[in-house]
Formats: structure tokens, sequence, C-alpha cells
């Protein structure tokens, strides 16, 4: 039996294995995937050398780690016998939205659950998770766990209250840089550049710039004014972002609290 299960097989599932086999955390030996009626899991064993197990009676055992990362949708189709495979086990729910007292009715025989939110980032290790347990785990357990997330990248832990807005601020963020970057080549290409030039500045601005952040010490303030002469062409530009109706800081957060209302609305 594998001491790493996993319930589903798509691409936040092929991040956590291929990060952990990357560390030498678990060998494919010691993991196994079960998913549905498509080949996710088929394919997902076949790149990594982990077994695809196609039932459950056959995928779980007591006291394993069992990582959930099946579709939120998916949580009242799970197969019943689930409640007694799954005892004595440590779940890993990825489910977005599923709260832990709905997992707990899932795997009432589960030695503790911890839920969490990744982000896509964390299929190139790049990412950002936070995770609430249901119950204080115990030292094994959080060491169990946050090797585990750390295969995807930073790992946080975040009482079960603050998930929603995790959800709006890290899980739905990166679309929000995305959806910027798509607005910024845009007004590149209206300023009169070329399509395939306005592509690579944008593309190279947003990235040179996070990795300036990263690696330096100064706030994103002393990074922004630094950038800022008084009277040039950035600070006309910062003041069209805040003079403009719903200025930027104004829409961002409404944004964000439009991502949280909606995870709330999700888990109901």
């Amino acid at each position: 039996m594998p001491q790493l299960a996993f319930i589903g097989a798509g691409k936040m599932a092929s991040a956590i294995v291929g990060g952990v086999l990357n560390k030498g955390i678990y060998q494919p030996s010691a993991i196994a995937c079960l998913c549905g009626g498509d080949g996710t899991g088929a394919d997902l064993a076949k790149r990594t050398g982990i077994t695809h197990i196609p039932s459950a009676e056959k995928l779980l055992n007591k006291g394993q780690i069992v990582v959930l990362a099946c579709k939120p949708q998916q949580i009242n189709e799970l197969p019943p016998e689930l409640k007694d495979l799954t005892e004595g086990s440590l779940i890993l729910s990825i489910l977005a939205g599923v709260r832990l007292k709905k997992l707990q009715t899932t795997f009432p025989k589960a030695r503790n659950i911890v839920r969490c939110m990744p982000n896509t980032p964390g299929q190139i290790g790049a990412g950002v998770t936070a995770y609430a347990p249901l119950s204080p785990l115990t030292h094994e357990d959080t060491q169990a766990i946050e090797g585990i997330l750390s295969s995807l990248g930073v790992f946080m832990a975040v009482e079960e209250h603050h998930l929603d807005a995790v959800t709006a601020v890290s899980g739905s963020g990166p679309a929000y840089l995305f959806e910027f970057t798509l607005a910024f080549k845009a007004a590149a290409i209206a300023a009169g550049l070329p399509e395939n030039i306005a592509d690579t500045l944008v593309r190279e601005t947003i990235i040179g710039s996070a990795k300036l952040m990263e690696s330096s010490s100064q706030s994103p303030v002393e990074l922004r004014n630094s950038v800022t002469s008084k009277g040039g062409t950035t600070e006309a530009a910062l003041k069209t972002f805040a003079e403009h109706q719903g200025n930027l800081h104004s829409l961002v957060s409404h944004a964000v609290l439009s991502a949280k209302n909606r995870s709330i609305e999700l888990a109901k």
C-alpha cells in the first residue's frame, strides 16, 4: 500500500507529485493515485513512475496520507466506503471552497483533516499555499504536511476563516496579474509598438520587476519611488492610475472582495 495516496490526478496533483519526487520527500513506489473515468491517473503514473490504482479499496489503508485532489463538485460523489477506508488517515484537501466541517462529514474516521489553498505557480514550484487543520497537528503530521506543501513553493498556516480571503488573493491572484499583462500589452500596442515587441517588453518588464521585488530588501513603495522622478513620465502614469475614475487601488480592492464573497457563496 502507498504512503501517499491521491484521489484525483489533475494539474495540482501532478504538481505535488512532481515536487515531492524532485525533492526526494517520497519515492515513486510510495505514491499512488486514483481518478475517475478519464486517463489522467494513468498518464500521471506513466510520467512519474508512481502507481495508478483503479479502486479505492486497493489504494487506501489505515494511517496513510490521502491528498484529496478531485474537483470540488465531486465531493458529494465520492464512494461511501471512503469513510471506513480512510480510518486513521491524514487527509489533505486542495478542494477550493469545501469547508473542514464538510470534509469531516465525508471522512469522519480520519485522524485529522487539513484544508489548503494552493495556486497555479505551484506547478513550477513557485506557488504560495495557506493551510488550516481541523484540529492541532502533531509534530509528525505538521512535518508531513509542510513537506508536501513545500513542493509547491512557500506555505503558511492560517485559521480556516481566512481561507476565503486567501482564495481571493493568492488563489485567484495569478489571473489578476495575467489580466493586467493583457491590458498592459494592449496599451503598448495602442502607444504604437508592434505586437511582438509589445509582448516581449511587457512580459519581461513584469517578470524582471517581480524578480527585483523578490531579491530586494526594499518595500514595494520604495521600489516604486525609485523609478519615479518628480515631473517625469512614471509620475504622469501613476497620477492617471490614482486619479482615473475608480482608481487602481480601489479597483483592485473591489476585485479581491468580489472574489472573496464568491468563495463564501460557493461554500454554502
